[in-house]
């Protein structure tokens, strides 16, 4: 089986040279081997080491007995990691998410760019939310998997190895085997997998450049982002493309893969992204009429490149805004025309 929408082009120097991860195998281990390479909360690092799991299920983990540091069992979630310890994390008869009958399969036109038995890839439009989570249950990417094909049914997370914010659109790729989920876990995990983006922001930033904050959870409003010394590395390089009156469009390219690491990235240097409520804050930008009234961060996953998990050959997709960006970019140039 091999679908294609678009063309896939070949890229270099996207294999990672090596890793700090011990494990042969992710899931078909029942002992998962890691090595810790940031400090923090047990269940956060395990979190970041095994991104496939979720983080509820990991604390039940821990609390039972089945994770050990540096040998030593510790049932305490929030035990202080430091760095550089060895992680084991027992797994054996370990059912899947939908296998457990958490998720149900929904019917939906799947916008998909790329599918071999491999990899599948998708054009993500803005609106759908990738995994279901308090609010969500329904309607989201896993679910429209699952009636997809029954394979994603036995992978971890319908086979979703990252994500896009509910309202960013763009390229995302998925796993159809656990090998390819293996894969590209690792890819994603030795940043060697290539994701530029479009954004409008508001005002003008420099030409280019780079923006490396660390990124954590805000700690007056929960459910945001921000630059805080206690947060994870972080780093965007930007690249300015056009100007418009008020407002500008740039390709930013991410070297991490923090949440929301964009929208916050570019509100830190005061050019936060057009439609961004969450990060726009109590600060008011003169924008023109067609920016003011845009209603969703303006941002897309343009371009995604990677290697394939099974014949080793680089691949790269690209993306065309969707048509409320497209409209948006238009009615700025012709706002910009006519300055």
């Amino acid at each position: 089986m091999k679908t294609q929408s678009g063309s896939a082009k070949p890229i270099k120097n996207l294999l990672p040279e090596a890793l700090e991860d011990l494990e042969d195998n992710i899931l078909n281990d029942s002992t998962l081997h890691r090595v810790a390479a940031d400090g923090g909360r047990l269940d956060q690092v395990l979190a970041d080491c095994v991104p496939e799991h979720s983080r509820n299920r990991l604390q039940q983990w821990v609390k039972a007995g089945r994770v050990d540091v540096d040998g030593k069992t510790v049932t305490e979630p929030k035990y202080k990691i430091y760095g550089g310890e060895s992680l084991a994390i027992r797994v054996d008869q370990v059912l899947t998410e939908a296998e457990a009958g958490q998720f149900q399969p929904e019917v939906m036109d799947l916008p998909i760019v790329y599918e071999d038995d491999q990899i599948l890839v998708i054009n993500k439009p803005p609106g759908l939310v990738v995994h279901p989570a308090a609010g969500n249950w329904q309607g989201t990417l896993l679910n429209g998997l699952l009636a997809h094909d029954p394979v994603f049914m036995h992978l971890p997370r319908a086979g979703i190895v990252h994500r896009l914010d509910k309202d960013t659109s763009g390229l995302m790729v998925v796993a159809r085997t656990l090998a390819a989920h293996t894969h590209l876990v690792r890819q994603l995990q030795a940043r060697s997998v290539k994701r530029l983006y479009r954004a409008v922001v508001c005002g003008v930033p420099k030409v280019d450049g780079t923006v490396n904050a660390p990124i954590g959870r805000d700690p007056r409003q929960r459910i945001r982002m921000a630059v805080t010394s206690q947060g994870k590395e972080a780093i965007t390089h930007y690249r300015l493309l056009e100007v418009f009156p008020g407002c500008s469009l740039v390709e930013c390219t991410l070297e991490t893969g923090r949440t929301h690491q964009i929208r916050v990235h570019m509100a830190h240097l005061g050019h936060p992204l057009v439609g961004d409520e969450t990060y726009l804050g109590g600060r008011r930008h003169p924008l023109p009429e067609p920016a003011a009234q845009f209603g969703r961060q303006a941002l897309h996953a343009r371009q995604l490149g990677l290697i394939h998990p099974e014949t080793g050959e680089p691949m790269r997709w690209t993306a065309q805004v969707p048509a409320d960006m497209g409209q948006l970019l238009e009615d700025l140039r012709d706002l910009a025309g006519e300055a």
